[in-house]
């Protein structure tokens, strides 16, 4: 292990800070923390203070074992650090001090009673040569969890995961005063000349102009400030930046600064996204409302308030803006955050899940322009070779615009969402199908409409060839003012066109590359479009493999034609011209822990071929294998959605068994994993035909 440097910027620790339980500093233990049996070991080094892992670690001498259990089969290259039980009421704020030397991987996750899996709160694979900060924030929660560390060190010579302390503080994380000198994860953005430092204490310079510090009203407390006596150029500027949060935060954000020279500098407050554009919250200037007495911005402390609506997590930036050495200064201090807006006369955040539809109980708040055109139909088909079912779960309804059902020779089908707020950000994410077009460059098209109806702005087209399976597709817009999402399906010509078929529409606040990822964060979901997700195969149990690929299978009328989370994307598969009959692949979880109650497994399966053979689901504990669920023979050319629901009191694993039918058609695959728990929500779509050439639209 390489050595690590003390960290010495929590080495003084003012007395009246409250830490709460979960804390620990691990001078001379681990308070209460514990390493996973299942997994290596954690060891406490007590000359150093921190605790660490190393791959394939042993007992060293100064380091003490501290694993409750000797059993690692099952967690090789991997430590899990579990903290005491936890009850917080309260929003709180974890801040880490950490290190990871050569490669390795660090996760904090929050561990709940009676579920399979951790939730994941933040992870880094970012290596350093010395020890860094993270800011994580705790949601208050009335049910019991425990704090669950994730250390992975790579596999190379020198790699290893240390842990220095752990504090645990009530309130949010973009709250701070400056009382401790960890500045609570906010941190100067370098600039040569301007920067912002940490002032005040018992060495302030009686001859400064900058006041007492607001917190404690005396001069032995702390403070933020920047001054602009090494401006050397027009328009410098520093930057106070907050850690990311983990969360999103919707509130009130207050603090309070004061100014000098308010005319050579220029006070800004913005929020700043994790894909790095900013958004302006607050200016200083003479007629903002804060403002009261500019005369005295040198003397006194100014409060300030503004709203923050934002669904996604984010960093808050502190700018001032210097014209020369003579633009004074700006000190700040007391930041704090409340979960209500500032002003109770405060618009709460709009939920565009009102634009969300599937289509399976009618057209949610969506309508269609009966005037022009031919409407677009809801309709459920008899999935066949010429037509999939639904993407919701492939024997639902979705939504069709067809040449053949116009009583024209072409058509032009819109559909208007509801209306939403202007001056927002959203991402709209939807799913959408052609087939037998020509030419596609109109089949389907998406615009904004303001409210008079006349005006309407393009912002998709969709370019891509008749492929016959749905395409997911997400789109991120903004306007100026209130704007409804119209989709439009456009045909001139009878024989250039065919279908156009829609489902799945969902509408989130926020830029599509930032919500994507915390779609594809979640613990014991896998969409298999970043690899395997932890599954393995089962080397001993069977005589073929599970495939991961994108696209057709290579053996005609069997098999996909494209995943079921984007069309486009990454699924397993049995691939039967390689097997013969009768031959088995078996797909292993990782090892899931144990629970109470119900737990759901949803995913989704595609068994087309006229030789299918088998696909089944089962619980294995203790070495043997109970069967869950089992369909056989030929079930659709469509993905099907499945659910099973299960009950294991102790540590399991959940396996896919497919079993090549008797010819090479015989293709299975399955895609989108989904583990909850609790009881299923919904029961297990059952198809009420048998697929055939019909093209019978019911």
């Amino acid at each position: 292990m390489l050595p690590f440097y003390l960290f010495t910027l929590f080495a003084t620790v003012q007395a009246q800070i409250q830490h709460l339980p979960g804390s620990c500093s691990f001078e001379s233990s681990t308070c209460g923390y514990t390493s996973d049996p299942n997994f290596l070991s954690w060891t406490l080094n007590k000359d150093g203070s921190f605790i660490s892992v190393d791959p394939g670690l042993e007992d060293q001498d100064g380091q003490e074992d501290m694993s409750e259990g000797e059993e690692r089969s099952e967690g090789v290259g991997r430590a899990v650090l579990l903290g005491p039980s936890m009850e917080q009421e309260d929003w709180s704020c974890l801040r880490l001090v950490y290190q990871l030397s050569g490669s390795g991987f660090l996760q904090v996750q929050q561990r709940r009673e009676g579920e399979s899996f951790d939730r994941a709160l933040w992870s880094t694979q970012t290596a350093s040569d010395s020890w860094l900060i993270s800011s994580i924030d705790l949601q208050n929660s009335t049910e019991p969890y425990r704090i669950a560390i994730d250390g992975r060190p790579g596999e190379n010579k020198g790699s290893s995961v240390a842990i220095f302390e752990i504090r645990i503080n009530p309130g949010y994380c973009l709250e701070c005063d400056y009382e401790e000198s960890h500045l609570c994860g906010y941190r100067n953005q370098w600039n040569t000349n301007v920067n912002w430092y940490r002032g005040g204490g018992a060495a302030r310079d009686t001859q400064s102009n900058i006041p007492y510090v607001h917190t404690q009203h005396n001069g032995a407390g702390h403070y933020m400030y920047v001054d602009s006596v090494y401006a050397k150029t027009f328009q410098e500027v520093a930057k106070l930046v907050s850690a990311m949060t983990t969360v999103p935060m919707s509130g009130c954000l207050s603090f309070q600064y004061q100014r000098g020279e308010e005319r050579g500098n220029l006070f800004s407050v913005y929020t700043r996204d994790q894909a790095g554009q900013y958004q302006e919250l607050w200016r200083a200037d003479p007629e903002d409302q804060n403002l009261n007495d500019w005369t005295a911005t040198t003397l006194e402390w100014i409060p300030v308030q503004v709203d923050i609506k934002a669904p996604f997590p984010l960093q808050v930036v502190f700018e001032v803006t210097f014209n020369s050495p003579r633009g004074g200064h700006v000190a700040l201090d007391d930041i704090a955050f409340s979960p209500e807006f500032c002003s109770a006369e405060t618009e709460p955040t709009f939920d565009p899940s009102i634009a969300n539809c599937d289509f399976e109980v009618g057209f949610c708040h969506y309508t269609q322009d009966q005037m022009e055109g031919s409407p677009w139909k809801r309709v459920s088909v008899k999935p066949n070779i010429y037509r999939t079912g639904d993407h919701t779960t492939g024997a639902g309804s979705f939504l069709l615009a067809h040449s053949r059902l116009s009583p024209r020779a072409g058509y032009i089908s819109r559909l208007l969402g509801p209306p939403l707020p202007g001056n927002m950000k959203y991402c709209l994410r939807f799913h959408y199908s052609l087939r037998g077009f020509q030419q596609t460059d109109q089949a389907l098209t998406v615009y904004l409409q303001d409210q008079s109806g006349i005006t309407q702005d393009r912002i998709w087209t969709q370019n891509d060839k008749s492929r016959g399976v749905w395409i997911a597709t997400d789109i991120t817009f903004q306007s100026p003012q209130a704007a409804k999402v119209v989709f439009v399906s456009t045909c001139t010509n009878f024989w250039d066109c065919g279908s156009v078929a829609l489902d799945d529409i969902s509408v989130s606040l926020g830029d599509c590359d930032l919500t994507a990822g915390l779609l594809l964060s979640v613990n014991g979901h896998c969409n298999f479009e970043m690899g395997h997700c932890g599954y393995i195969q089962d080397k001993e149990g069977d005589m073929g493999d599970w495939v991961l690929v994108r696209g057709p299978t290579p053996t005609s009328y069997t098999g996909p034609k494209g995943d079921h989370t984007t069309g486009v994307g990454y699924y397993m598969h049995i691939e039967a011209s390689n097997m013969l009959p009768g031959q088995n692949a078996r797909l292993l979880s990782s090892p899931l822990r144990g629970s109470s109650g119900p737990q759901c497994l949803r995913f989704f399966y595609q068994m087309y071929g006229s030789g299918t053979g088998e696909l089944s689901i089962h619980l294995r504990q203790d070495g043997k294998d109970v069967l869950l669920w089992k369909h056989t023979g030929e079930q659709s050319i469509t993905w099907l959605k499945a659910t099973v629901e299960y009950q294991s009191d102790q540590q399991h694993q959940v396996v896919f068994e497919a079993i090549r039918g008797s010819s090479i058609r015989s293709d299975i695959a399955i895609d989108d994993i989904v583990f909850e728990s609790g009881p299923c929500p919904d029961i297990e779509v059952k198809m009420t035909h048998s697929p055939g050439n019909s093209n019978d639209i019911e």
